[in-house]
């Protein structure tokens, strides 16, 4: 199974659980993240729909945590220093794509 974090705006709280594959976790600021990461080490990977706050919440992950998961966000997001871009928008298609790129990783 793998362990998506979603950092993103509140209505993402309600995520449903897309697939068996995958459990998706919800943070809604830089903070929570980091908190959220801190005590869960089983996060894969994390998906960044802040939109323009995509850029200071990779930094802040990158700074309190020692070897973060590795970081994607959607194709629609600005870029952002370490975070792959995903071309797709749609939230199903994005996890489809970061599983993907994780299981090539392995």
């Amino acid at each position: 199974m793998i362990h998506v974090l979603v950092v993103g705006p509140p209505d993402l709280a309600s995520l449903p659980a897309h697939r068996s594959s995958i459990e998706v976790l919800h943070a809604e600021s830089a903070d929570e993240a980091v908190e959220k990461l801190g005590r869960n080490r089983r996060i894969d990977a994390v998906l960044l729909l802040s939109g323009a706050d995509n850029g200071p919440v990779a930094m802040a992950l990158r700074e309190d945590i020692v070897a973060p998961p590795p970081l994607f966000a959607g194709g629609s997001s600005p870029d952002a220093e370490g975070v792959r871009r995903l071309e797709a928008t749609d939230l199903e298609e994005l996890l489809s794509l970061v599983e993907a790129a994780l299981e090539a990783g392995r």
